[in-house]
């Protein structure tokens, strides 16, 4: 795992770019502590930091073909490295290394851009071809690994993160308030788009070529989906047995490296299933890591003490509590580069952190499970509406909704007329190609009433909703509505939020790099083929997992209820142990200053948390989405973080001036 910077027409002398270089891989360096390497032509810098895990001797980049003709930088894995090289070979490639970074040069050379086809992987990828004298991008199917870019006058910046953008001369983030719009809805921007004016990333499965003429964007790989009379698997035990063959290979790909692997033990179903396949694939002892709360409400601590007894693995585990949370915020923050309407991402690097200490490099988790299998409670409460909506005036089925979310009292205890009140939101709206989300996505967006004057008539009206349905109508049209919900979490939530504040970010905060079986193409590929019967089987979630793995899990936990992770949000930030730049981040004097807020309203909000017992979910979230904005704002825009120096910056274990 690495992370790449570089530039295009920037026509500086080589010890100017040189510098830029290193200022921008300083800044990135957590995501690679272990080498660093730059390459510099005429306009051109490609630069890269590297955590090795695959062939830690001579894999540094940058490396080039055998004529030296195309140079790359990469950040990531390719896991079946080792068939395509015997295939290049085969074709009369030589290599100097033994790493997959080589093999994606020769791939480029020999098959264009139709070799991405040919990766499994996560990856971004910057590739510079002198022949054509042009910069070749690319960003995995799926947006695992980051890549972000921008440009300043006649130069094109890319870099993992946008804080190494940000080093780049010339450049002055702002924050977009049409992004806060989309934030404060869908929690995350829509993709190309960040939180900052005029810094975009490369969106998932997407290759870009950039050169004199300009620059041009390409989508290779699509999420796809199949309509009701085209689903593949209808029979659970031939389902099964397809999944079985290809889950053990996404395992045994993820289980490469030249350092220990090990996993991550939730103690849910989709971190049990993982870690019995690395089991049955490497029986060998296997370092397991786990993640318990002070406040019992989320905590899962006896069911990763089951699992981790279950596999017989060498188990270690932090416990987590508000004041940790609050202490380790901004710097979760600073990774995230974008607002956050949760606590959450905090004790996964927290998590990240204590495998670190371990001297451990790699971690396999369970993401995707959820999304391709049916997990999250939204699909269900979308498969409840739909069923209510046939008869809007029912007593009975709005109570089903009961059962879905046991930790919020407010539910739990609601009566029928309570719950029609709350999920009744444009019931009868079935068609909608985004009906599983309008629920969710319209309590939000309350968040943005707490926006300054200022930023409202910014955002002049934009609803990110129905712009973001009118796009979808044509597309998921004569889908089921398991389907368009998985279309939405699969292509917004998960890369841009949970992969993003919650996977990639808070690993290599740490230096740990995240694999995830799950998130192999061939697995989405094939659930996505499933009917959705095989994925939500009434109410019960992940119904082919959960009966793939009879006998071969603890029945505690392959029958235990969905709980959500979460983690405190009212104790973390309304509290007198508060750290004192979070309270400076709050108070009145930076809410006006900063004016991103209005800062009666966020007054108003503060002191009914801190008075009332009636605090809703939404309460929580937009307290962390303006402690988390006032954060963003003030590393990014006030550039709060102190400049680098000279003696700070990288020393290069490899520079190639061309």
């Amino acid at each position: 795992m690495c992370g790449i910077a570089g530039f295009f027409q920037f026509n500086e002398d080589v010890e100017v770019k040189k510098h830029t270089l290193r200022k921008m891989l300083t800044r990135i360096r957590h995501r690679g502590p272990d080498q660093s390497g730059v390459f510099i032509s005429e306009g051109v810098g490609l630069g890269s930091v590297r955590l090795s895990i695959i062939d830690l001797s001579s894999g540094t980049m940058p490396l080039a073909n055998t004529d030296e003709s195309l140079w790359v930088v990469f950040n990531g894995e390719i896991f079946n490295y080792i068939e395509l090289r015997e295939e290049l070979k085969a074709k009369g490639h030589t290599f100097k290394t033994s790493s997959d970074t080589e093999v994606i040069v020769h791939l480029y050379e020999e098959y264009g851009v139709d070799f991405l086809h040919k990766l499994n992987g996560q990856f971004a990828i910057a590739i510079w071809d002198k022949n054509k004298e042009e910069l070749f991008l690319a960003r995995d199917r799926v947006g695992i690994r980051p890549l972000y870019f921008t440009e300043v006058g006649e130069s094109f910046i890319f870099g993992s993160e946008i804080k190494a953008i940000v080093e780049f001369p010339g450049v002055n983030p702002k924050i977009a308030p049409k992004a806060l719009a989309e934030y404060y809805t869908f929690w995350t921007s829509l993709s190309p788009t960040t939180a900052f004016d005029d810094i975009y990333e490369v969106p998932p499965g997407t290759y870009m070529k950039i050169n004199s003429k300009g620059k041009t964007s390409n989508t290779y790989w699509e999420l796809p989906i199949k309509k009701p009379d085209a689903y593949k698997y209808t029979n659970l035990e031939e389902a099964a047995d397809k999944f079985e063959e290809i889950f053990a290979d996404a395992v045994k790909l993820r289980l490469r490296a030249d350092v220990q692997v090990a996993a991550y033990l939730s103690g849910g179903i989709d971190s049990s299933v993982t870690t019995s396949f690395i089991k049955d694939i490497s029986p060998d002892n296997l370092r397991t890591f786990s993640l318990g709360f002070t406040e019992k409400d989320y905590d899962e601590s006896s069911f990763q003490n089951i699992a981790a007894k279950y596999f017989d693995t060498e188990h270690s585990s932090i416990t987590c509590g508000p004041k940790d949370i609050a202490e380790n915020f901004k710097s979760v923050i600073w990774h995230s580069e974008a607002p956050l309407l949760r606590t959450a991402p905090t004790p996964m690097s927290l998590l990240a952190k204590s495998v670190r200490d371990e001297n451990i490099k790699v971690v396999i988790t369970g993401e995707g499970a959820d999304e391709l299998l049916g997990g999250y409670n939204i699909f269900k409460e979308a498969k409840i509406r739909n069923f209510w909506a046939k008869d809007p005036n029912s007593k009975y089925r709005p109570l089903l909704l009961k059962n879905l979310y046991p930790y919020l009292p407010q539910i739990k205890n609601a009566t029928s007329n309570v719950l029609k009140m709350f999920f009744g939101y444009k019931l009868s709206e079935t068609k909608s190609p985004i009906y599983s989300h309008l629920l969710r996505w319209n309590n939000t967006s309350r968040i943005k009433n707490y926006l300054s004057a200022t930023n409202r008539e910014a955002i002049n009206g934009y609803d990110p909703v129905l712009d973001f349905e009118k796009t979808l109508e044509p597309k998921l049209e004569g889908y089921d509505y398991l389907t368009k919900a998985q279309y939405i979490e699969l292509s917004i939530f998960m890369s841009g939020y949970l992969l993003s504040s919650q996977g990639d970010r808070m690993g290599m905060a740490n230096s740990i790099e995240g694999r995830y079986p799950f998130l192999d193409h061939r697995v989405i590929e094939f659930c996505m083929s499933l009917h959705p019967d095989l994925k939500l089987n009434g109410l019960n979630e992940k119904y082919l997992l959960k009966k793939m793995m009879k006998g071969r899990l603890p029945e505690e936990i392959l029958d235990r209820p969905k709980q959500a992770y979460r983690a405190p949000i009212r104790s973390t930030f309304i509290s007198d142990e508060l750290p004192e730049y979070l309270k400076i981040m709050l108070s009145d004097e930076k809410i006006k200053d900063f004016g991103i807020f209005n800062p009666n309203h966020v007054r108003r909000l503060l002191a009914k948390m801190t008075t009332t017992g009636q605090v809703s979910e939404i309460d929580n979230m937009a307290v962390t989405a303006i402690l988390s904005t006032q954060i963003l704002h003030d590393l990014f825009v006030n550039k709060s973080i102190p400049e680098l120096q000279e003696n700070e910056l990288v020393k290069l274990d490899k520079s190639i001036l061309d």
